[in-house]
């Protein structure tokens, strides 16, 4: 019988996720798991995997493991991206909307991983491509958010349409481009709207924008957003994790991606129970059961 694989992310600061990672290796390596990372600290039990080796690895793998928070799952994500290749992440941090609400122990991360007791959720991302002179000069997607913005202390002038029809110019701080996953990150604290995860929709942000109208936009996920920059520089942001620097006449286009990230989780928890518990709503009195 051939051996089970897994792919391990670590935070690479957080001790805990190291400790983690070593008592979950020392459990699952006997039960006939090889066991993978990218991280460069030394684990028993967990073999070391360079860059140019990650995508061939994972392809293999049943499940990418992600012991850190929110930015640390994100950087997982990129290794999932266009496999159908869940990723299961532990919250070591503050409570975030992508991993576990609670922390389950090694113990209880072993047996969901042996047993395949997870259940994964498929989450939409959002696809960028930046034309220069009707060449595509970079291209990529995210799963929380594309950010287009001003890199200098003036505000950067936009031009934004939508499915080839004029919508509005912003000067502004910038537009920002959510997923339903995104809307809990940056465009939430931009004033954007919560959308539930399994809500198939784009939210199109500007950033403080000196306009008439500046109002957050819930858009079709099959329509198409085009960003002209009239600005003489910006930045395009992916996730905070790519990064395109921008001239004057680049245009962005945007559009929800054909590929998914499958999020896995250990104990199925309602959306809204997600946001009780990032937020400490008030439910006191509550007479449900």
């Amino acid at each position: 019988m051939s051996a089970r694989s897994l792919f391990i992310v670590l935070h690479p600061e957080r001790t805990e996720a190291h400790r983690f990672a070593t008592e979950i290796a020392q459990a699952l390596q006997p039960q006939g798991f090889d066991l993978y990372t990218n991280s460069e600290i030394d684990i028993a039990n967990i073999n070391k995997v360079s860059s140019d080796q990650i995508d061939a690895r994972v392809k293999n793998c049943e499940l990418v493991l992600v012991l850190g928070g929110d930015g640390t799952i994100l950087r997982g994500a990129e290794f999932v991206h266009g496999k159908e290749i869940p990723i299961l992440g532990i919250n070591l941090g503050h409570v975030g909307f992508l991993a576990q609400i609670g922390k389950p122990t090694p113990d209880e991360i072993v047996k969901a991983v042996v047993t395949k007791s997870y259940r994964a959720e498929r989450r939409m991302t959002l696809s960028y491509r930046v034309e220069r002179d009707s060449t595509i000069v970079s291209q990529g997607w995210a799963l929380n958010e594309v950010a287009v913005e001003r890199n200098t202390e003036q505000m950067i002038e936009l031009f934004v349409q939508i499915d080839h029809r004029p919508l509005s110019r912003w000067g502004c701080d910038g537009v920002i481009c959510a997923t339903p996953t995104g809307s809990t990150a940056y465009a939430f604290s931009a004033g954007g709207p919560v959308v539930w995860p399994d809500v198939q929709a784009l939210v199109l942000l500007p950033l403080a924008a000196h306009a008439l109208f500046s109002d957050p936009m819930v858009v079709s996920p099959e329509s198409e957003i085009a960003i002209d920059v009239e600005s003489d520089v910006g930045v395009l942001s992916a996730d905070g994790l790519r990064k395109v620097q921008l001239r004057e006449g680049d245009r962005i286009v945007l559009t929800s991606d054909k590929s998914s990230i499958h999020l896995a989780h250990i104990e199925s928890a309602p959306f809204t129970d997600r946001l009780v518990a990032k937020f400490k709503l008030p439910i006191d009195g509550w007479r449900g059961e």
